[in-house]
């Protein structure tokens, strides 16, 4: 039984290849993306588990290939990757303590009131919309950053840390429906001490690369997911926590925040893919903890057999922008 699926290079060629409950990789014939191959997917009218195992051929060594991000588009302008946070039980914690620290007040914080207000109407009965979340943009497709890539901090920013999360990847079909592929592990990266200055900072915040694992999880996410997340530093782990997920660990549903995204039409553009990540209550700046340029971040969570590791960077720096008159 296929359980998700890689992109993968092997020199110049491309390819996608299908993993079994067991780990076992099998190239599928004929496919060099998953975005062609779920475009197949529809219009066979089939599931993309149905239509990878019709197409699984020869075993692959998936150690002997690099091993790509398991979405991309032709036109990185034809993918949103966004997000939406304070979805998961705890997830206000740390939020609050920095707004709070910010704001010096005693009252509720905003992020307070809208984590309360996710617990109180996140999870509508079946074919309801419940209370709308938190929602932000991260950017296109070329922020997308794949296994073992170095997740890069812009020259400009104050922090660099990760955020362990799972992401819904959809793609909007001929009739502007969206259609959901898949889950897949990522760091959604942020800059959480840009972000502590001003909580109307988040937007900035969020501005920032994302890096996805290698795996395209078919089917339905785990009610009950449970990972690691931790931070290597020359070879030794400086950091690690435990991190949920899944709805069992959430103050909204999956359907929920779905729908809170695709509600806008322009969100339903046939043929783009969407990236959306689900939002983290982990996370190591709320340990007081600092990243420093060269640590590795690592993900892990079953049933995703294989993590999301990339080492941190940072882009060189530049003049500020300077707009020219036409």
């Amino acid at each position: 039984m296929i359980r998700s699926l890689v992109q993968f290079a092997n020199g110049e060629a491309r390819g996608v290849a299908a993993l079994d409950a067991e780990g076992a990789a099998r190239r599928l014939e004929g496919v060099q993306s998953t975005l062609r191959l779920a475009q197949w997917a529809i219009t066979s009218h089939v599931s993309l588990a149905v239509l990878a195992e019709q197409l699984a051929r020869e075993p692959i060594d998936l150690a002997a290939v690099r091993l790509l991000a398991p979405i991309d588009h032709d036109d990185a302008a034809h993918t949103l990757v966004s997000g939406t946070g304070l979805t998961h039980l705890g997830s206000a914690e740390g939020r609050d303590k920095m707004h709070r620290a910010s704001q010096g007040e005693e009252n509720l914080t905003d992020s307070m009131k809208m984590f309360l207000m996710g617990v109180e109407g996140g999870k509508p009965p079946a074919g309801e919309a419940g209370v709308q979340p938190e929602w932000f943009y991260k950017g296109d497709g070329q922020i997308i950053v794949g296994p073992d890539e170095p997740l890069a901090m812009p020259h400009f920013a104050e922090d660099g840390s990760e955020e362990p999360e799972v992401a819904g990847v959809y793609l909007i079909d001929a009739d502007g429906e969206p259609v959901r592929l898949g889950f897949v592990l990522g760091n959604e990266f942020s800059d959480h001490v840009t972000e502590r200055g001003n909580y109307l900072w988040l937007a900035h915040s969020k501005l920032r690369a994302a890096a996805l694992g290698p795996e395209l999880l078919l089917g339905e996410l785990p009610e009950d997911l449970r990972g690691v997340s931790r931070i290597r530093r020359g070879g030794e782990v400086v950091w690690e926590k435990a991190f949920l997920s899944g709805e069992a660990n959430m103050s909204h549903s999956i359907a929920n925040l779905e729908h809170h995204h695709f509600k806008y039409a322009g969100f339903r553009r046939p043929g783009d893919v969407h990236v959306h990540f689900f939002g983290t209550a982990t996370l190591s700046f709320s340990d007081g903890f600092r990243t420093q340029e060269g640590d590795v971040f690592e993900i892990e969570a079953p049933p995703f057999r294989l993590p999301a590791r990339n080492p941190l960077a940072r882009t060189p720096a530049a003049a500020p922008v300077k707009v020219r008159r036409l």
